[in-house]
């Protein structure tokens, strides 16, 4: 549907173990990310042939909260970009250089940084 619908990519989430998305031609710069949460799931993400990984929870204390070692364990089982998502704050983002990852997505992060002005919710780094 996305490719009929002209998109630049879809995201897959954890809960989509389909492996139908290999049977279609992607075109010129169309970015598939997916979600996990465990080794299992980041498994069936690399068959799906996706571009890039969510991993998460990194710091928000929900079900699936991972840690920065659990993190760090499921990012080295892979050679897949990964993106750290959960629990992203002004006292923790720091902590984000030490995992060497790909980037970080964090709505309530970047809700905030706008509410407070553009300068300070800067970031002091690039991911």
């Amino acid at each position: 549907m996305a490719l009929k619908l002209n998109l630049d990519g879809v995201y897959l989430p954890s809960f989509n173990k389909s492996y139908k998305i290999n049977n279609y031609l992607k075109k010129t710069n169309f970015i598939i990310i997916g979600s996990a949460h465990n080794i299992h799931e980041i498994k069936i993400k690399e068959k799906q042939g996706v571009d890039a990984i969510f991993i998460s929870s990194l710091f928000n204390k929900k079900r699936t909260y991972l840690g920065i070692e659990r993190f760090k364990i499921l990012k080295n089982q892979t050679k897949l970009k990964i993106i750290a998502l959960g629990g992203l704050n002004q006292n923790n983002i720091k902590k984000l250089k030490l995992l060497n990852i790909f980037g970080f997505a964090a709505i309530s992060f970047f809700k905030k940084a706008k509410k407070n002005g553009p300068d300070r919710g800067r970031l002091n780094f690039l991911v």
